[in-house]
């Protein structure tokens, strides 16, 4: 019975493990949350953005940056044990 069991719960546990890992990767994407930093930098640069909104902008996004690296280091090292 547990062999059967595995053959039908297993694919819809991958199913969502991947779902979740696409999740992950969209809501903590490093490289989109530099490519925001470079342009508040640009805006702030070409005078578009004021000099206070940058730097509430800046930190913002360095918080969004520092979380997202914890969160990818985590997820590198998450160690799955399959049965």
């Amino acid at each position: 019975m547990l062999l059967i069991d595995d053959l039908l719960i297993r694919p819809f546990i991958s199913l969502v493990e991947i779902i979740q890992n696409m999740a992950l990767d969209e809501m903590y994407d490093t490289e989109k949350i530099r490519d925001e930093l470079k342009e508040n930098q640009l805006l702030f640069e070409l005078g578009e953005r004021s000099e206070s909104e940058y730097r509430q902008t800046k930190e913002k996004l360095e918080t969004q940056l520092k979380l997202a690296d914890e969160v990818r280091s985590q997820m590198s090292s998450k160690v799955e044990i399959k049965q």
